[in-house]
């Protein structure tokens, strides 16, 4: 787990931790997701202790809007008649037409949310957790309640919350999109493109947009420019910057056929500022910027799911016959075709 260590090195702050749990742990199903947002909720209101009755209320309610479009779970997954998401589904629409959960759907996530998600919600893959926690489970068996940590207030009530709030619903998008039968496992195998126009990430198979590149790969380089390094405010002017210009590859035709790397692909797409973006124009990347690009890289290449593939078969097949060992060698494999 050394790259975990290595990108809360970078910002070691309640955020980084935060990222980590949504971003990089393991996902079977969808709870995370929904825990994290009513967590985020009520911490925004400046809660500091609700009842595990509320928090489940919340919880239920935005995992049952999701369940509504996509599936939580992979459809491999086989549930019992008690098991949480069979109830959800059970309880979908009497809990859409009234806005709320209904008690039964309440009282199924009481049971279920101690002992799995939030449990969970902070462990890594390898036995390892974060090294913020955001929340601590309190009260006997009939009397739950939680108690959201400072860490938890201060992560919600900062100036990138709202970016936080994207990021989760991107990466809430592409876990479910995984999930959907068939399509998941063309994205195992075939990885995601982006749609040049709008910038969203799209499912190949299907030409559907998945969610927006910015809002999938932002918090992979916490939530800063990849220019500058300073935060991407989420009321502030964001561009996709292309490292490696993409007027490379018509310039380059010129003489022959481009023999590198596509460079309209999200390996090469960095969300910054739109300032830095319009100042770097079409020069050539830093070795700051590509150290930058290359970590950005490895940090989406140790979460699940199609961006980890997307980027791994770009590095195993950028050339023919010829793959790359690491974001470095790529890299640095790219600026030689240039030079």
């Amino acid at each position: 787990m050394t790259h975990h260590r290595d990108f809360y090195a970078f910002d070691a702050s309640p955020r980084a931790s935060w990222r980590l749990a949504v971003l990089m742990g393991a996902n079977a199903r969808t709870y995370k997701f929904a825990l994290g947002q009513a967590l985020l909720d009520l911490a925004q209101q400046g809660r500091t202790l609700v009842e595990l009755a509320e928090l489940a209320a919340a919880y239920s309610l935005h995992l049952v809007r999701h369940l509504a479009d996509n599936p939580q779970a992979p459809h491999s997954v086989q549930f019992g008649d008690n098991d949480f998401l069979t109830v959800a589904t059970q309880e979908s629409a009497a809990t859409l037409t009234a806005g709320h959960p209904t008690e039964r759907l309440v009282a199924a996530a009481e049971r279920s949310m101690p002992a799995m998600v939030m449990q969970k919600f902070h462990n890594l893959r390898g036995q390892t957790t974060v090294p913020h926690t955001f929340y601590e489970l309190a009260g006997p068996p009939g009397h739950r309640q939680v108690r959201l940590t400072p860490a938890l207030l201060r992560l919600a009530q900062s100036e990138q919350t709202p970016l936080l709030t994207a990021e989760l619903a991107a990466r809430w998008s592409i876990v479910e999109c995984s999930f959907t039968t068939g399509v998941g496992r063309s994205l195992i195998h075939e990885g995601v493109i982006v749609d040049r126009d709008t910038l969203q990430i799209t499912d190949k198979r299907r030409r559907r947009p998945v969610t927006g590149l910015t809002q999938a790969t932002a918090g992979f380089q916490h939530g800063r420019c990849l220019i500058c390094t300073n935060p991407l405010h989420p009321d502030a002017a964001i561009a996709v910057d292309h490292v490696f210009p993409f007027s490379l590859m018509h310039r380059l035709a010129a003489v022959g056929p481009w023999p590198g790397p596509d460079l309209d692909a999200l390996w090469n797409l960095a969300p910054a500022h739109f300032a830095c973006n319009q100042a770097k124009s079409d020069r050539l990347p830093t070795q700051a910027e590509l150290a930058r690009l290359a970590a950005r890289n490895d940090a989406i290449m140790h979460s699940p799911h199609p961006l980890r593939c997307t980027l791994q078969l770009t590095l195993n097949t950028a050339w023919p016959g010829r793959s790359a060992a690491s974001w470095p060698q790529f890299l640095t494999a790219v600026q030689r075709i240039i030079e």
